[in-house]
């Protein structure tokens, strides 16, 4: 609980800091590459196109760090979190008839094949189920990958021939 709260307060320093760098660099080479009077105006400009930068640097790491989580669950999905004996206790108590006071009535027989054949069905849909939701995820990643992608390459290459 205390691990969250000084994440959920780190996260916002950190971005800060890192925006604050970024218009630190971003005015230093403003200085030093525009003239007096184009100085404001170069230096907006260079401070934009660093804040694009850093935007889709953000988006392509977030989008590769998710895919790589993607790759992890298809490779090995998530174990099924019901261990035989609970699903058997819950299947029992599902069949099992009650009275008005909650006394049970009647106990089920259950066949213990079957149960076991039900069980392990389960657990193969559960995996399956997770391997497409990874899938599925690993298709967004490549979103946030693809789309910002090109639009840092195009920032940066403005960015050094504006230098040169």
């Amino acid at each position: 609980m205390i691990s969250m709260s000084i994440a959920a307060l780190f996260i916002p320093f950190l971005i800060l800091v890192l925006l604050g760098i970024c218009l630190f660099m971003a005015g230093s080479y403003a200085r030093k590459t525009t003239s007096d009077k184009n100085r404001g105006a170069g230096m907006i400009r260079v401070v934009y196109y660093y804040l694009i930068l850093f935007m889709t640097l953000m988006m392509t790491i977030g989008g590769s760090v998710a895919a790589f989580m993607a790759i992890a669950d298809i490779v090995s999905p998530p174990s099924y979190y019901q261990s035989y004996t609970e699903y058997k206790e819950m299947k029992i108590a599902n069949k099992t008839k009650y009275d008005d006071n909650g006394k049970p009535i009647s106990t089920p027989e259950i066949d213990e094949d079957d149960l076991l054949r039900e069980y392990d069905m389960v657990v193969k849909q559960d995996k399956e189920r997770n391997k497409e939701r990874a899938w599925n995820t690993l298709i967004k990643s490549f979103g946030w990958i693809v789309i910002p992608l090109p639009i840092f390459i195009f920032y940066q290459r403005k960015i050094r021939s504006s230098k040169e």
